[in-house]
């Protein structure tokens, strides 16, 4: 399905970015892979690389996605030893502080805005110059729970997260022109690094309603893995051609059904991010 495909993963030491990179690579793309702690990316380089059929590449390079200048270094090592890209999956994220906005510490505030932003975009930009250049290319950003329900005590992924929709939605109509199709995941309750930041922290810096749901979170399993980097695959590929401007949830919506109903999607605002007004209640408020 991705045959001799272009990729990079973001924030792919761990977790879902890692398990993202494993469903390219069994679709057969090339990959590169990214985080800032040069051990653990190297070591899932190697990993990536034993599951590789001959002729099928890994690039794992350490870098921060935030840092203009990593990016810079990143996309040309990817130009000389991969190709130009095809598929951005921006994965890189952190949950940020935890507790009372008005008492959490500014600085990692603003870094976690940085990291979960700015970091979707920077290697946005050094892909998009080279996806209008071939006229084709896709672009996932990774979403989440922040984007569509607010979070008491953890503000800055919150607003992050619904940030990069918006972002994804901006890109999308801006790329419609150049065949570049921009979409956001919405992975689901993962049991990953996020859920035991949240259970470390306890009650009393993220809420008890926060703190509970994460504790049956953690005993009922999580949502899959899978599911979220088989979603990852499918935006990835010519199946999903069409598709822009959503955000899509692994979990709930029927994405791998999609197939017919891609004309009535493009017509549509289902999958995006819209402002409630009172008619859409039943309201008649004038």
């Amino acid at each position: 399905m991705l045959r001799n495909v272009v990729s990079l993963i973001t924030g792919a030491s761990q977790g879902l970015g890692k398990a993202i990179a494993e469903a390219l690579i069994r679709e057969g793309a090339h990959v590169a892979v990214c985080a800032r702690d040069a051990h653990r990316i190297n070591e899932v380089g190697q990993e990536l690389q034993q599951c590789a059929v001959a002729g099928q590449k890994v690039l794992a390079v350490a870098a921060d996605v935030s840092s203009p200048d990593d990016m810079a270094r990143l996309f040309v090592a990817i130009d000389n030893d991969l190709g130009s890209i095809d598929v951005l999956v921006n994965n890189a994220g952190v949950q940020g502080p935890k507790g009372p906005s008005e008492e959490v510490a500014l600085g990692q505030w603003l870094r976690a805005i940085e990291i979960n932003l700015v970091g979707t975009f920077v290697p946005a930009r050094y892909a998009i110059m080279r996806m209008k250049a071939k006229g084709r290319g896709k672009i996932i950003n990774l979403s989440g729970g922040g984007a569509t329900k607010p979070m008491p005590r953890i503000s800055a992924y919150a607003a992050s997260k619904a940030a990069v929709v918006r972002l994804t939605e901006t890109l999308a109509e801006e790329l419609r022109d150049y065949g570049i199709q921009v979409n956001a995941v919405a992975p689901g309750a993962l049991n990953t690094r996020m859920l035991a930041e949240v259970l470390a922290a306890g009650p009393d810096l993220v809420g008890k309603k926060a703190y509970q749901e994460a504790m049956e979170q953690e005993h009922a399993g999580g949502a899959s893995l899978k599911r979220a980097a088989d979603l990852c695959a499918y935006l990835a590929s010519a199946q999903s051609d069409g598709i822009t401007g959503k955000l899509i949830s692994a979990v709930w919506d029927p994405w791998d059904s999609f197939y017919g109903l891609i004309p009535e999607l493009e017509k549509s605002d289902v999958y995006t991010l819209r402002r409630i007004v009172p008619a859409d209640r039943g309201f008649d408020w004038r």
